[in-house]
């Protein structure tokens, strides 16, 4: 099998050209080429298919083989490999599980995406134990002790709690606690933001089915969203957020409505045996 190493802050994955036709299990592929140290090392496999709606479908794979729905970080890789293999245009668009995506460059290696609209109601993750309103500033019990927790759906569902400072935070502990809660009766991605300011966070993410990464673009997306509707940042304003393999620019709308704006790019490419 062919496949292109691609990674956005640090975000990686192994892309796959599909577009002809799916010929081997994804999701076996991802378990067995994700491992770091012993296969290629990745965060997933994402699958770059035909679309009858779009200009290419994202599949997504996260390390433990499970799909997901939507990627913020991996989407703008696909857009940077179908610049980079004949459709150099500035606008595309990219059918996912979470819907149609679009996209738009704005420079070298840079894509701005149309994330959709952030929700905040429990049924949208889907999570329980929030009563019917808005899941903004409830409480979860993780660990023995209480969370402060604001949950977004941006396509795919996240948990974001705010800390004094996320370095602080030992991840591989508390992280599982999150990510199989039973609120969340099909996991959640979980982002620990320290707020700097109306316009800068810090953020480190646990992210479902794959444990602690560099990044996460729909976490970022959440984190933003959480501190908008806490009061914390601007609607209609640009929020610099700070992960471990880089940066993202996130502005949520007036109207919940999410632009994200960052970098992808490609490491090398290889051949696996599958």
């Amino acid at each position: 099998m062919n496949f292109t190493k691609m990674e956005g802050c640090g975000n990686d994955y192994i892309y796959v050209d599909c577009l002809a036709g799916l010929s081997f299990d994804p999701a076996a592929a991802s378990v067995a080429l994700s491992p770091r140290h012993f296969a290629v090392g990745a965060d997933g496999l994402i699958c770059i298919c035909h679309s009858d709606v779009a200009d290419a479908r994202m599949r997504m794979f996260n390390a433990d083989g499970s799909e997901g729905a939507m990627c913020g970080n991996g989407i703008r890789c696909v857009a940077q490999w179908l610049y980079e293999h004949g459709l150099a245009q500035d606008e595309v668009k990219v059918e996912t599980r979470a819907g149609i995506k679009a996209l738009r460059r704005m420079g070298d290696g840079l894509w701005q995406v149309e994330m959709g609209k952030a929700s905040f109601s429990p049924g949208d993750l889907p999570a329980t134990g929030f009563g019917d309103g808005p899941a903004i500033q409830k409480e979860l019990m993780v660990g023995g002790r209480a969370w402060p927790v604001t949950c977004v759906s941006v396509g795919n569902p996240h948990c974001v709690t705010r800390v004094a400072d996320v370095a602080g935070v030992d991840l591989a502990k508390i992280g599982p606690g999150f990510e199989h809660h039973m609120a969340f009766p099909e996991g959640v991605n979980t982002e620990f933001i320290q707020v700097l300011g109306p316009d800068r966070l810090k953020m480190r993410v646990w992210e479902r089915g794959s444990g602690e990464t560099l990044a996460c673009g729909t976490g970022a997306s959440a984190s933003v969203a959480a501190c908008v509707a806490e009061g914390l940042c601007r609607p209609d304003q640009d929020v610099r957020v700070d992960l471990l393999g880089g940066s993202l620019t996130i502005r949520v709308g007036s109207d919940w409505r999410v632009l994200m704006t960052g970098p992808a790019r490609t490491a090398f490419t290889g051949t696996a045996n599958i």
